[in-house]
């Protein structure tokens, strides 16, 4: 089953969620309305509003309420990629031109910065202290990601437990911020909300561990920028530490090679080198214990049709090829 049928019920409510996106991101400054209007359109499976919408059917499901949240949420992923493309140098996002290859990187930059701010308006809309303090604390944890990650960029020393860090900062954070927040808007039970959480964290890892399989595994056409890209970009990801794992030769390899000025022949004998290895199956088998543990999580929900549906997401995010 594709993804977007799993969630077919929500199409109308996600087409309102839509339509406050495209409104939200309007400036009396036509460029920076044109630029993120430019990444909105780009498209992307828009799976945190899904979470949001999900998480509220817990509680008491009001769209006019729950979409100020799907909304910021979005954008705060949004402005976080604008961000990542102008740090990685990137040229295409979801095989369109990046922000920052159509304009430039100063331009780019405040967008996702303008990005943000439109984020924390959504969510004022709500009078509820505990939803701000709650998207605040994700925005920074997400700043903190982005900086760690900056931090660690070609440095191939790291350890497991930095990685893990970085991911869970970078992305497990907003997904899981995207479950609780839907239920704590919805007015859900507050051990709803914290089963929520913890399912979306452990989602959101397994999301992420599976998105950096995908970089060595998957085509660009699947992608929408070239295999290897992260690698590329200096960005060590769990196959890549895998890989060099008691195999001093190609951690060599990687550490001699693995430059920004590397070429495509280069890396694609340096993905080839790490498809060799057991490094693939081994991110596949940490990636479905995260996975493992959302399901567990899930189970002590109550029983309805939105609890089905997180199901069956959370085994195609686990499982799926782009």
């Amino acid at each position: 089953m594709k993804l977007k049928a799993m969630y077919s019920f929500l199409n109308t409510d996600l087409r309102e969620v839509e339509k406050e996106l495209e409104e939200t991101i309007q400036s009396d400054y036509a460029q920076l309305s044109e630029a993120a209007l430019h990444l909105l359109q780009a498209g992307g499976k828009r799976i945190r509003p899904v979470f949001v919408l999900l998480a509220a059917k817990f509680g008491d499901y009001d769209i006019e309420r729950i979409k100020h949240v799907a909304v910021a949420l979005e954008l705060i992923h949004m402005a976080s990629l604008v961000h990542d493309d102008v740090i990685d140098d990137a040229e295409l996002r979801r095989g369109r031109q990046t922000i920052k290859a159509k304009w430039s990187n100063r331009f780019a930059m405040y967008t996702g910065d303008y990005m943000f701010a439109r984020s924390l308006e959504q969510i004022t809309r709500l009078d509820n202290p505990l939803a701000h303090q709650v998207l605040a604390n994700t925005i920074v944890e997400v700043c903190r990601g982005e900086i760690e990650q900056i931090k660690d960029k070609y440095r191939f020393e790291q350890n497991l437990r930095c990685y893990l860090r970085r991911i869970k900062r970078k992305t497990a954070l907003l997904i899981a911020a995207s479950c609780q927040l839907g239920a704590i808007v919805a007015d859900a039970p507050k051990d709803v909300a914290e089963r929520l959480y913890l399912f979306g964290y452990y989602v959101g890892m397994s999301f992420q561990i599976t998105d950096d399989i995908l970089d060595f595994t998957g085509t660009e056409a699947q992608l929408g920028k070239p295999a290897g890209s992260d690698l590329l970009q200096g960005n060590v990801t769990l196959p890549v530490l895998f890989a060099m794992e008691n195999n001093e030769q190609l951690k060599a390899k990687i550490t001699t090679v693995v430059r920004p000025e590397t070429t495509a022949e280069e890396m694609k004998e340096i993905i080839a080198l790490i498809k060799q290895t057991d490094a693939i199956e081994k991110s596949y088998e940490l990636s479905d214990r995260y996975l493992h543990k959302a399901l567990c999580v899930l189970e002590t929900l109550p029983n309805n049709k939105a609890r089905s549906t997180l199901y069956d997401i959370a085994k195609y995010i686990g499982k799926r090829d782009s």
